[in-house]
């Protein structure tokens, strides 16, 4: 095959001739679409090495500004840059695009392999998807809160084995998914520490003779620090596994959010009814009403976790093997970006949601919702173990099968059961009875930390919504970092293109 001008900056010295076809359309390829995301990051950091070489006067002045007024055209993605497999990764290509107008890219390759630059632009490129995951969890943890505290007084039962389990609220419900979420807050603000740290000027694995400013690359590129080891900088297989790993745990969360929402929007539970801008209709059924929205966040988890499996598997290989993260170039900042999609779309799904309160309050009338709370005060105003308030209430529960639930249950008819099944002589006043079969009761009396009453609902939507806030403001102020230094490298390295080489 013919080759192209970029090609020939790989043929000549140990190879003879350029990549066959089938190498292109099978590995090149691939490698070349895992890093088209990173154009933008690769360029600064393209940028930051060159203008750090020629401050330090390692590249000549005239060569040092044509490199950067290259570099600069280049930045700003023109039209004639196509990125093709041919000329091998993106590095390759944008160095291809940069030979055709100087001969000073000779320089760029001072003291780095592409390794260094593409690590370097992955990890700028994860940093800024883990800002708009962040971003977009507290939206979705925004959007509960406002919930629960609308609903925080709409009784309903809460549901185990997709049974009638407890009495609740829907709004303590939705609460319960705030924590989680903000955990997985905490674990984005801890990983994005150990992302935001540079691996630039560490050539392939052990630095380079050449002089690296690696401080001053990390000060242009927005890092808080550097990565100390030259080797684990090239090599680090931890920090994909971890950035997918939160990627997948927060949709994990949110997905038993949506498997749960799915649920009780069916007509069988008809707790819950989607808006109609978050569903599909059937094609063959008229009358469904598709939740695709909570389709979408349950099969974007399933994907998640199979891209995780396929990073531990990628980093289990030795050390020093590419492979390891060829494919992951791409992945990790596309599975972030896709969870971070998903939750704000769960956040305007919540904010259109309709809740169906009196469905919910007669289901709790309609159901044995309330037999925990009969046994609890049983042992309360009785005496009774709970051994034997659990066996006493669940005979009674069976014996009101035919019913459907305890209509008609008076304290008279509980003294009988249990002289008959435990021998034992207990008084229950009847508005004791009532007592445990209410539920507005049953919800204020879980006052203790975590209940459902008003006063713990109350204290926790509190602690919420200010760790939700301060999420929120170290994600707008990671995010002003890093358009500052974006603008700063520009500013100077425009300033050095035009004959500025001062400070």
């Amino acid at each position: 095959m013919g080759h192209t001008d970029g090609q020939v900056l790989e043929i000549g010295a140990r190879l003879r001739e350029g990549p066959s076809p089938r190498l292109v359309q099978a590995a090149f390829r691939k490698e070349l679409e895992a890093q088209l995301d990173l154009f933008e990051a690769m360029s600064q950091a393209d940028l930051a090495h060159t203008l750090m070489l020629a401050d330090s006067g390692l590249i000549p002045p005239t060569p040092g500004r044509e490199l950067l007024a290259a570099l600069l055209d280049l930045h700003e993605g023109p039209a004639d840059f196509s990125p093709v497999p041919d000329l091998g990764d993106l590095y390759t290509n944008r160095e291809a695009w940069l030979a055709r107008r100087t001969p000073s890219v000779g320089w760029l390759g001072a003291g780095r392999a592409r390794r260094d630059a593409t690590t370097t632009a992955f990890l700028m490129r994860v940093r800024e998807r883990l800002l708009d995951l962040g971003g977009a969890l507290v939206e979705a943890g925004s959007a509960l809160v406002e919930r629960a505290r609308h609903f925080q007084g709409s009784p309903m039962s809460d549901y185990t084995y997709w049974q009638s389990a407890q009495p609740t609220s829907f709004g303590h419900y939705l609460l319960g998914f705030v924590h989680p979420l903000l955990r997985d807050l905490d674990r984005l603000r801890a990983l994005y520490g150990r992302v935001n740290l540079c691996p630039a000027g560490c050539g392939s694995s052990n630095g380079s003779r050449l002089f690296q400013d690696r401080q001053q690359l990390a000060d242009w590129l927005g890092f808080e620090g550097l990565v100390a080891h030259a080797r684990d900088a090239m090599w680090e297989a931890d920090l994909p596994i971890e950035s997918l790993s939160l990627a997948a745990t927060a949709m994990v969360n949110l997905n038993r959010l949506a498997e749960d929402l799915q649920v009780f929007a069916t007509s069988e539970f008809a707790l819950v009814e989607l808006d109609d801008s978050h569903a599909r209709a059937s094609k063959i059924m008229p009358q469904k009403k598709n939740p695709f929205a909570l389709t979408h966040v349950r099969g974007l988890a399933n994907g998640l976790i199979g891209e995780l499996a396929g990073a531990v598997a990628a980093g289990r290989t030795a050390s020093g093997q590419p492979d390891n993260r060829l494919m992951l170039y791409g992945a990790v900042p596309k599975a972030l970006g896709d969870a971070a999609d998903a939750a704000s779309l769960m956040a305007e799904v919540l904010q259109r949601l309709v809740f169906r309160e009196e469905h919910a309050a007669r289901g709790l009338e309609q159901g044995f919702a309330l037999a925990t709370d009969l046994a609890e005060v049983l042992v309360g105003e009785c005496g009774l173990d709970f051994r034997e308030a659990h066996r006493l209430v669940g005979s009674l529960v069976r014996e009101h099968l035919a019913v459907g639930n305890f209509d008609g249950l008076t304290a008279g008819a509980i003294a009988e059961a249990a002289e008959d099944l435990l021998q034992r002589r207990i008084e229950l006043s009847e508005a004791g009875l009532r007592d445990a079969l209410n539920v507005r009761s049953a919800l204020e009396a879980r006052s203790q930390p975590g209940g459902a009453a008003a006063g713990p609902m109350a204290d926790m939507l509190a602690d919420c919504e200010q760790r939700l806030r301060e999420a929120a403001a170290w994600q707008g102020a990671r995010r002003q970092q890093l358009l500052g230094a974006g603008a700063r490298l520009l500013e100077r390295a425009r300033a050095f293109a035009a004959g500025d080489s001062g400070p």
